[in-house]
């Protein structure tokens, strides 16, 4: 006949690493929730930074958000050459001014050669050679978005 001690001691054992199985049951279950939630996380912010990269890339502008500068080769103003990038990105004269922060009144100045642009605008006027027609109506788009937060917040 067996010991009474050891099978209540067995039974108790057996008892417990029921009741802690249960316990950690619940807290595996958590835990691989935790598990996949960060992975899921870290896929995204991985995605994400790729597409950083990417716009970076596109709008090539660089990550110190360095002012504009004109090159270091002489550069001459053409106002043909205004009209037709402006005929290539699909903008009106009003759009246009919007993109480069001046007045509608400055790009048909431009335009007609009465008036030539400063080096400020000069250097923006460069700087959107370089861009494509989905890249001006976008940069437009967050110009005018910007223009509204700031003139709702009372802001000019």
């Amino acid at each position: 006949m067996p010991n009474i001690g050891a099978l209540l001691r067995a039974e108790i054992s057996r008892l417990c690493r029921r009741e802690v199985r249960k316990e950690v049951a619940g807290v595996k279950k958590v835990s691989a929730s935790y598990r996949r939630d960060i992975a899921a996380l870290k896929r995204q912010v991985s995605a994400l930074r790729r597409n950083a990269a990417f716009l970076e890339k596109r709008t090539k502008i660089p990550s110190n958000s360095q002012s504009l500068a004109l090159p270091n080769r002489p550069v001459r103003f053409v106002a043909k050459g205004l009209r037709s990038l402006r005929a290539r990105l699909g903008l009106s004269a009003a759009q246009l001014a919007a993109l480069l922060g001046v007045s509608e009144q400055s790009i048909y100045n431009w335009e007609t050669k009465k008036a030539v642009p400063r080096r400020e605008q000069l250097a923006a006027i460069i700087a959107m050679r370089g861009i494509g027609k989905r890249d001006a109506h976008a940069r437009l788009d967050s110009v005018k978005s910007s223009r509204a937060t700031r003139s709702k917040k009372g802001l000019r």
